[in-house]
Protein backbone atom coordinates (compact mmCIF):
# COMPACT_ATOMS: atom_id res chain seq x y z
CA UNK A 1 0.00 0.00 0.00
CA UNK A 2 1.41 3.53 -1.02
CA UNK A 3 2.27 5.93 2.15
CA UNK A 4 2.48 9.34 2.70
CA UNK A 5 3.79 11.99 4.35
CA UNK A 6 0.89 14.07 6.51
CA UNK A 7 0.53 16.32 8.88
CA UNK A 8 -2.79 17.91 10.80
CA UNK A 9 -1.92 20.96 12.35
CA UNK A 10 0.72 23.43 11.78
CA UNK A 11 4.07 23.07 13.60
CA UNK A 12 7.47 21.48 13.38
CA UNK A 13 8.65 18.28 12.28
CA UNK A 14 6.89 16.78 15.56
CA UNK A 15 3.55 17.18 13.49
CA UNK A 16 4.47 14.75 10.75
CA UNK A 17 3.31 11.14 10.27
CA UNK A 18 3.78 8.45 7.63
CA UNK A 19 -0.17 7.36 6.51
CA UNK A 20 -1.06 4.17 4.28
CA UNK A 21 -3.19 5.60 2.03
CA UNK A 22 -5.58 4.79 -1.15
CA UNK A 23 -3.35 3.97 -4.26
CA UNK A 24 -4.04 7.12 -6.62
CA UNK A 25 -5.82 6.05 -9.95
CA UNK A 26 -4.87 8.76 -12.48
CA UNK A 27 -6.71 10.73 -15.01
CA UNK A 28 -6.48 11.37 -18.38
CA UNK A 29 -3.29 12.82 -19.24
CA UNK A 30 -1.93 12.28 -15.69
CA UNK A 31 0.68 9.52 -14.62
CA UNK A 32 1.07 7.52 -11.46
CA UNK A 33 4.79 7.25 -10.18
CA UNK A 34 6.37 4.84 -7.73
CA UNK A 35 8.38 6.98 -6.00
CA UNK A 36 11.68 5.72 -5.05
CA UNK A 37 13.07 8.83 -3.11
CA UNK A 38 11.13 11.72 -1.95
CA UNK A 39 12.16 14.99 0.66
CA UNK A 40 10.87 18.17 2.46
CA UNK A 41 12.30 21.39 0.56
CA UNK A 42 12.60 24.35 2.89
CA UNK A 43 9.53 25.67 0.95
CA UNK A 44 7.42 23.03 2.33
CA UNK A 45 8.84 23.21 5.98
CA UNK A 46 8.45 27.01 6.17
CA UNK A 47 4.82 26.49 4.74
CA UNK A 48 4.11 23.56 7.21
CA UNK A 49 4.56 25.98 10.30
CA UNK A 50 1.60 28.03 9.23
CA UNK A 51 4.11 31.22 8.51
CA UNK A 52 2.64 31.59 4.82
CA UNK A 53 -1.04 30.13 5.53
CA UNK A 54 -2.09 33.64 4.24
CA UNK A 55 -0.32 32.87 0.49
CA UNK A 56 -0.17 29.32 0.77
CA UNK A 57 -3.92 27.92 3.01
CA UNK A 58 -3.62 24.01 4.07
CA UNK A 59 -6.70 21.67 4.20
CA UNK A 60 -5.84 18.86 6.56
CA UNK A 61 -4.43 16.25 6.35
CA UNK A 62 -2.10 18.20 4.53
CA UNK A 63 0.97 16.47 3.09
CA UNK A 64 4.88 16.93 2.60
CA UNK A 65 7.61 15.68 -0.01
CA UNK A 66 6.89 17.17 -3.47
CA UNK A 67 10.96 17.01 -4.10
CA UNK A 68 10.79 13.31 -5.58
CA UNK A 69 12.00 10.83 -8.43
CA UNK A 70 10.81 7.69 -9.50
CA UNK A 71 9.36 5.19 -11.84
CA UNK A 72 5.85 5.41 -14.01
CA UNK A 73 3.99 2.88 -12.61
CA UNK A 74 0.70 3.99 -15.56
CA UNK A 75 0.48 6.39 -17.58
CA UNK A 76 -3.08 7.51 -19.08
CA UNK A 77 -3.43 9.13 -22.96
CA UNK A 78 -5.49 12.62 -23.21
CA UNK A 79 -3.51 15.55 -22.11
CA UNK A 80 -0.48 17.26 -23.91
CA UNK A 81 1.61 17.11 -20.60
CA UNK A 82 2.70 13.33 -20.59
CA UNK A 83 2.32 11.95 -24.25
CA UNK A 84 5.73 11.11 -24.56
CA UNK A 85 6.01 9.07 -21.16
CA UNK A 86 5.61 5.34 -20.68
CA UNK A 87 5.56 3.07 -18.09
CA UNK A 88 9.13 2.42 -17.16
CA UNK A 89 10.23 5.84 -17.46
CA UNK A 90 12.20 7.40 -14.68
CA UNK A 91 11.63 10.64 -13.83
CA UNK A 92 12.09 13.46 -11.49
CA UNK A 93 8.68 15.82 -11.23
CA UNK A 94 7.89 19.32 -10.05
CA UNK A 95 5.04 17.67 -8.19
CA UNK A 96 3.84 21.24 -7.40
CA UNK A 97 2.71 23.07 -3.77
CA UNK A 98 1.86 20.85 -0.68
CA UNK A 99 -2.21 21.13 -0.48
CA UNK A 100 -2.62 20.63 -3.98
CA UNK A 101 -2.50 17.17 -5.62
CA UNK A 102 -1.39 13.91 -4.85
CA UNK A 103 -1.31 11.29 -2.19
CA UNK A 104 -0.88 12.84 1.05
CA UNK A 105 -1.71 16.30 -0.14
CA UNK A 106 -5.21 17.82 0.63
CA UNK A 107 -7.66 17.87 -2.18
Amino acid sequence: MPKAVRYDEFGGIDVLRVDEVERPVPGDGQVLVRVKAAGINPSEAVIRTGALADLFPSTFPSGQGSDLAGVIEEARRGGRRFLARRRGDRIQPEAGLPGRAGPGRGR
